[in-house]
């Protein structure tokens, strides 16, 4: 069954790979309401691409904001597993421009690469697991396997209306198992199985003073400063060692098993240093920079600003003074009683003179770890090594992605995260691309994959 499809993907590359052109050129920008036009078009690109395919119940489905595209294909049978199959087709504003060397909206092939806004988050691999499943129906006339399409439109501005609609439809979303394809391996051509993704939470802290920005030599050494009060809070709250000091803060993680740790150190990682410009690496006492980054909780001040932020100097105590603080969690730790144990800290350690007022961040979400040796996995595995020729290694992500929390939260079930991007595809930057390796491999993978799991629930 699979040598058809991969024949079928082989001879029709470069149909399929301009169909994928067409879809990248629409630019689907879901912060931009000025793009509504193209994201109803994006949508409608999918509704007709998975009806011609031959998908049954396609639907553009309504939200309160952008539309969902669902989908259903019910021909293997009722003792064929059924899948899930998560994706976004909405993708993040190009700006600045001036720094893309080619149209972001008019993709382009360079050095083994496509060069689009969304080439690789979401749209390209999005579009591989459409082009797998044309493969299967153009060649055996059905897919191994049962399958529910959901690709929404908002995930680039936090998935807005997608909890609703998966708790209020979990019916028709309901499946045996997930694969969601929006993340990537550690290395271009080295698949990675990502079996762990970090939780988040976060706070801002304001801290106000006077009422007004004061001249600081008339009320200097009188008047507490908001900005060196901020800043006391900030620094009682992680300290040299990268250790969070936050009373608690650490009271439920699950700490890192050895296996999880051999996992880890066989990796060949990034380089930390080369890849970011900084100096040199700090991590948790105790642990090494992957094992941080990978698999431990983290603590992050992402914006601090009050005061005087023009050229020279202006002579002031600021009125005010904000932080934006996030942290990344691990398994075993809760985003509100992170937030509650946060919150506490800071009134328990703010100086007098000032008001402190903390708010808490409404989008959280919790960490999210399967069992490499799960069945799905291992089979996930042996598809990626089959299709790359090179062993597949394990890895837990620092990043976040919250549908899959709602997913296993209200459905229960087992998710496979299968990813073909790579650090070189600056995601969310200008010349954001694709390796057409992994364009290739991956729709090979998938082949395999879908082969491998086929029959079995």
């Amino acid at each position: 069954m699979s040598e058809k499809a991969l024949a079928y993907i082989k001879e029709n590359r470069d149909d399929l790979l301009g169909r994928l052109n067409d879809f990248l050129s629409i630019p689907s920008v879901s912060t931009d309401s000025a793009h509504k036009q193209d994201i109803e078009e994006a949508a409608g690109f999918l509704v007709t691409y998975l009806t011609d395919i031959g998908f049954e119940n396609v639907e553009k489905q309504k939200t309160p904001g952008h539309p969902l595209v669902y989908a259903e294909y019910n021909g293997a049978g009722s003792d064929a597993p059924t899948v899930l199959f998560y994706g976004h087709y909405d993708v993040q504003p190009a700006d600045p421009l001036e720094l893309w060397d080619s149209d972001p909206f008019k993709p382009e092939v360079r050095d083994g690469r496509v060069f689009a806004r969304g080439s690789s988050d979401d749209k390209g691999q999005v579009f591989m697991h459409l082009a797998v499943f044309e493969a299967y129906m153009k060649t055996d006339g059905k897919l191994p396997l049962n399958v529910k399409v959901c690709i929404e439109g908002e995930e680039e501005i936090g998935s807005e209306n997608l909890y609703d609609t998966l708790h209020e439809k979990k019916e028709q979303f309901d499946a045996d198992f997930a694969v969601i394809s929006d993340s990537g391996m550690v290395a271009e051509n080295q698949p990675t199985i990502l079996y762990g993704l970090k939780g988040f939470t976060g706070i801002e802290i304001n801290v106000t003073g006077p009422d007004h920005d004061l001249h600081s030599g008339m009320y200097g050494g009188a008047i507490r400063n908001p900005i060196m009060a901020l800043s006391h809070i900030l620094a009682s709250m992680k300290n040299e060692e990268e250790v969070i000091t936050v009373d608690g803060f650490y009271d439920d993680v699950e700490p890192l098993t050895e296996e999880e740790r051999k996992l880890i150190a066989d990796v060949d990682g990034e380089n930390y240093p080369e890849a970011t410009g900084a100096p040199e690496t700090v991590s948790e006492e105790g642990y090494t920079a992957k094992e941080h980054t990978m698999a431990r909780p983290t603590f992050e001040v992402n914006g601090m600003y009050g005061g005087y932020q023009g050229e020279g100097t202006k002579t002031i105590i600021p009125s005010s003074a904000t932080a934006k603080i996030t942290c990344r969690l691990v398994p075993g730790q809760d985003p509100e009683k992170i937030q509650g144990l946060l919150e506490d800290h800071v009134r328990r350690v703010a100086p007098t003179g000032v008001t402190v007022d903390v708010k808490k961040e409404k989008l959280s979400a919790k960490a999210y770890k399967v069992e490499p040796e799960h069945d799905l996995i291992k089979k996930a595995a042996n598809s990626y090594t089959k299709a790359f020729g090179k062993e597949t290694v394990y890895v837990r992500m620092g990043g976040s992605i919250p549908v899959v929390e709602w997913i296993e939260g209200i459905y229960g079930m087992p998710i496979v995260l299968l990813g073909f991007g790579t650090p070189d595809d600056r995601l969310h930057s200008p010349n954001e691309s694709f390796p057409l390796d992994s364009f290739d491999k991956g729709m090979e993978t998938l082949v395999y994959y879908w082969n491998e799991v086929n029959g079995n629930k």
